[in-house]
């Protein structure tokens, strides 16, 4: 009997549960609804604006950077980024190996065979080519062989003899004031210091370099005008004075390298980089140069101004060195 109504009472309870289930499903549902969509809205539009802003300003970024920073046409300009004497000394070395690449057989354009011949023949070329000088030479020291010889001459004889060579009553006077010195003072030999050397009439630190680096293998500068042109035109330095080049130079190199890097310097001032019109569409180390362009930059028109051995004509010296490429210079005076 207790059964019924438990079970009765338990119908009623039982309804009113689905309909809260359905309530409750339909009062969740709608305000589900409602969320979703300005959850949607909220989302989308903050999502658009905020993808759109970082694209402008990515976009924006980027282009002003871009704009901003230099091109490689800039870089390499000494007006924007001057170069530093590190970077200097750098690339004055590297020049100097690829010169040893480019003229192996560099050597000095004179022709000698004693200290004395080429401390004669040098005082001979101010002024002139080696060639007019080697072809003068063999005159003059068949006659003149000593420097006694030298000292006992006449001076008009002499003058005639080295006339090819220019300024000739200048270096006649030279050439026996300075063999006098190497008879009375030194016993007739050239002597093999520097302080010695430059003591003899005519004689200066560019002579006396270049008889103390050929004659007796000590290392020495020569600072000539090719030398000059050439070491200011690669900003080695900016000085004019020969000697003050010298002392700037050599501060670059180390002293083994002073007297090849003459030769190598010189021959490539005399074959291809000139002083009027450098040959800069034929040049080697055009890319090392920051003076590329002052001369002729068409590859076939730089190759018809090379001269010597680098334009297959003939060389300055009368007997070259073996390994010399070119040809032997005429041995007549022209």
């Amino acid at each position: 009997m207790v059964a019924e109504p438990t079970g009765t009472s338990a119908e009623p309870t039982a309804k009113p549960t689905k309909r809260t289930a359905k309530s409750a499903t339909k009062r969740t549902a709608k305000p589900a609804k409602s969320a979703a969509k300005p959850a949607a809205k909220s989302a989308a539009k903050p999502a658009a604006k905020s993808a759109a802003k970082p694209a402008a300003k990515s976009a924006a970024k980027p282009a002003a950077k871009s704009a901003a920073k230099p091109t490689t046409e800039s870089i390499g300009k000494p007006a924007a980024k001057p170069e530093s004497h590190l970077a200097m000394v750098r690339r004055a070395r590297r020049i100097n190996r690829e010169l040893a690449e480019v003229y192996p057989y560099a050597h000095p354009e004179l022709d000698f065979r004693n200290p004395f011949e080429l401390l004669v023949a040098t005082v001979l070329s101010a002024q002139t080519t080696d060639l007019r000088v080697n072809q003068t030479t063999p005159a003059v020291f068949a006659k003149y062989p000593t420097p006694e010889d030298m000292a006992a001459a006449v001076p008009e004889e002499l003058e005639e003899a080295i006339r090819p060579t220019g300024f000739f009553r200048a270096k006649a006077k030279s050439l026996i004031g300075l063999s006098t010195a190497l008879r009375d003072q030194f016993g007739g030999e050239v002597p093999g210091r520097l302080e010695d050397l430059v003591s003899l009439p005519g004689v200066g630190r560019k002579t006396a370099n270049v008889v103390l680096g050929n004659a007796f293998g000590i290392p020495g500068l020569t600072v000539d005008t090719h030398f000059g042109r050439l070491v200011r035109r690669w900003k080695w330095t900016e000085q004019e004075d020969p000697e003050k080049v010298e002392a700037e130079i050599a501060a670059i190199f180390p002293k083994s390298e002073w007297t090849m890097l003459s030769h190598r310097v010189i021959f490539h001032g005399r074959r291809i980089c000139h002083s009027r019109k450098p040959a800069c569409g034929a040049c080697p180390i055009a890319h090392l140069c920051p003076s590329y362009g002052e001369g002729e930059t068409d590859p076939e028109k730089a190759r018809k101004l090379l001269k010597y051995e680098m334009g297959g004509y003939p060389g300055q010296r009368l007997s070259p060195p073996a390994d010399y490429p070119g040809k032997a210079a005429p041995a007549r005076v022209e």
